[in-house]
């Protein structure tokens, strides 16, 4: 999701040759002189000196193209929507929310069939779903983060408990979490969210066999399906016990303070508890015990596309090729995960064990679509699920996840 990829870059970066293709030449000698593309971002202004850096290290390195880079900021969304609808969107532009954008994108299965089967190969398989709608590809993965388990090392110390392993269930981590809270005074084992976001929470329904929907849209079966019910239930049950606490955000907070020993989130919060020097861990989300296969994770995923009205595809597509080629995947190292395999392995970064385990949480995920991506009426079911599980978890409410989850299915028929 677009608020939860950091697309910045080190403004230290080793020099980089890139060769203009035939189809930017071809447009170059069409036009007389060096191709305009207009690049879009959404960053804001603290990291479009570093996003500039690289532009101009690709103008530099191209005598037939030269890309503007255009800061849309927090008015990203507002100002994409009025450049489709006039027809006057950048050439590329920044994207995550292809359910919404795709009619507007140029698709890239074409280009990326050009580059040879090892071009794609070279992405993780998990990615491609979060940047195509339907069977297209209208983006190339530039970033991503998977979600994982976070645990504080010095609170388990305390309750001499063992710390948690790739391998853990759930079942562990309520053992865990119970012996946690008994033993460690104003420290509950595990948190969660109280308004989770509905796109984020449906990988507790992946992991346990089931979806929101199917692949053809459906809910009755599935997101009130017995194993829903489960998940669901699971987690209203650590709160009602009182090992476990629901959360006005997203829990970080709690956890920063060590008021909480174990919570599940994205790559977003490692640098800062780097910086706080905090004591943590972190190991791939728990399965479900009766799954029979391992835990799934959401992707937050963001890509660049191509619009569908640019006069100067060809051009457009090289510049594309870079932005998401193994130099600039290198130069984003410690602001952003890799998307490319090359880059993982000659960089070493699942030698870092702050990286590895959303890695093999990404490796685990391939072949999940979000219902986002498969339902026409998305922000309708997203409304309908937020007061959903707000209904489960608030502790002045606490409703049965049955009776609830099947209401929410009436409501969308």
């Amino acid at each position: 999701m677009k608020k939860t990829i950091a697309v910045i870059a080190a403004l230290s970066v080793a020099a980089v040759t890139v060769l203009s293709g035939c189809g930017a030449k071809a447009d170059s000698q069409a036009n007389g002189g060096k191709v305009k593309i207009r690049f879009a971002s959404w960053d804001n202004a603290e990291d479009l000196d570093k996003q500039q850096a690289l532009v101009d290290q690709f103008n530099a390195s191209h005598d037939d193209i030269e890309v503007s880079l255009e800061a849309y900021g927090s008015e990203y969304d507002t100002k994409i929507s009025a450049g489709m609808g006039s027809g006057d969107t950048p050439d590329v532009l920044y994207m995550w929310d292809y359910p919404s954008y795709y009619e507007g994108l140029e698709p890239l299965d074409s280009y990326i069939e050009k580059e040879g089967a090892d071009y794609k190969d070279n992405f993780y398989d998990a990615l491609w779903p979060y940047n195509s709608k339907g069977d297209s590809v209208y983006g190339i993965p530039v970033g991503f983060t998977t979600h994982a388990l976070f645990y504080n090392k010095d609170i388990f110390a305390q309750a001499g408990v063992a710390e948690p392993t790739n391998d853990w269930t759930w079942d562990d981590l309520m053992a865990a979490a119970k012996t946690i809270t008994e033993k460690v005074d104003g420290v509950k084992g595990f948190s969660f969210q109280m308004k989770p976001d509905p796109y984020d929470y449906e990988m507790y329904l992946w992991s346990n066999g089931t979806a929101f929907v199917d692949k053809d849209g459906n809910l009755d079966g599935n997101l009130n399906s017995g194993k829903a019910v489960d998940a669901v239930a699971m987690f209203q049950n650590m709160e009602k016990d009182g090992y476990a606490v629901a959360t006005e955000k997203n829990g970080t907070d709690e956890f920063r303070s060590g008021q909480t020993a174990m919570y599940i989130y994205g790559a977003w919060s490692v640098s800062t508890f780097n910086e706080d020097g905090l004591n943590y861990g972190i190991v791939d989300i728990p399965a479900f015990a009766g799954a029979g296969h391992d835990s799934v994770s959401i992707l937050s995923s963001s890509g660049v596309s191509i619009s569908k009205d640019s006069k100067n595809k060809d051009a457009a597509w090289e510049f594309v090729k870079y932005w998401t080629g193994e130099e600039m995947n290198k130069a984003r190292i410690g602001y952003e995960l890799p998307a490319l395999k090359s880059v993982v392995e000659s960089e070493k970064i699942l030698d870092d064990p702050a990286n590895a385990p959303f890695y093999s949480m990404l490796e685990q995920s391939s072949g999940y679509t979000p219902a986002s991506f498969i339902v026409d009426n998305w922000s309708e079911l997203k409304d309908t699920l937020d007061l959903t599980f707000e209904r489960v978890y608030n502790p002045s409410t606490m409703e049965d996840p049955a009776a609830v989850l099947n209401e929410a299915v009436s409501e969308m028929q």
